[in-house]
């Protein structure tokens, strides 16, 4: 059993997400720890970019700062080594496929399963394209993440069956970013998935409450929060491990109360 099957073994599942960098790599460090232990069950780490187009305002202002301040993929490489020595928590890199072509594909995914990264999410990268990178994440046992919306028509049962890990489910149309209410049909989209594939379905896009989360949580196997906590890193900067840690527990708690 993967470290990402544990994640959602028994328990409607957290997933958080933070920029790798922002405001430098060793809060991104202290940050990964502190969620854990407030309960966030696996980690997105965001590979900064220069052209991030999945991304809002929240995170595309995160990879300008990680960016500004230094950060390579080599050092998050390293972080997530040093990581490893203290936590088993599931970890993957969220990240776009230019960076992944200009690293090297077979040697960006050979680092990854050195260092102990255990899937990768490339959201401008279409399903139709996934066999650019599938046979080098098979080579090194790294999870291709993929990612489906409302707007997957027929389309969203194929990738449904081919998924790996959990399959990321888009709750709302354009790119991330806080929302106040999420309006699109993703219970229907989850509910298709079911009949064909026991992948979990994990909601992200938008979430940035426990309210949410829990309404979320009650119909999919977990949510995933991102730009709220983005928000929070750049609100306290070095100070912000305990301002996420609470909005951590938080959003563990609104989703606790969900049975299975």
């Amino acid at each position: 059993m993967t470290r990402i099957t544990k994640a959602f073994e028994g328990n409607k599942a957290l997933i958080t997400f933070v920029t790798g960098g922002d405001p430098d790599i060793e809060t991104t460090e202290l940050l990964v720890l502190e969620m854990e232990k407030a309960g966030a069950d696996l980690i997105e780490i965001g590979i900064p970019f220069s052209d991030p187009i999945a991304e809002g305002i929240v995170i595309q202002q995160a990879d300008e700062r990680a960016l500004a301040a230094g950060c390579t993929t080599d050092k998050l490489f390293d972080m997530v080594a040093r990581l490893r020595q203290k936590t088993e928590i599931p970890l993957v890199f969220m990240t776009y496929i230019n960076p992944i072509f200009t690293y090297g594909k077979e040697r960006f995914m050979a680092k990854c399963k050195e260092c102990g990264i255990d899937g990768v999410i490339v959201p401008d990268m279409p399903f139709e394209e996934k066999g650019e990178l599938q046979e080098f994440c098979d080579n090194h046992n790294i999870c291709l993440i993929s990612m489906i919306a409302p707007t997957s028509g027929d389309r969203a049962a194929k990738i449904a069956n081919q998924a790996e890990g959990f399959l990321y489910c888009v709750s709302s149309l354009g790119v991330t970013g806080v929302r106040s209410d999420i309006n699109m049909d993703i219970a229907g989209l989850i509910e298709g998935v079911k009949k064909v594939s026991g992948i979990p379905c994990a909601i992200g896009f938008g979430i940035s409450s426990p309210e949410q989360a829990k309404k979320m949580a009650s119909i999919s196997d977990g949510v995933i929060v991102g730009s709220a906590i983005v928000r929070l890193v750049a609100q306290y900067g070095k100070e912000s491990p305990a301002p996420v840690s609470e909005f951590v527990k938080g959003l563990k708690s609104g989703i606790s109360t969900v049975s299975e």
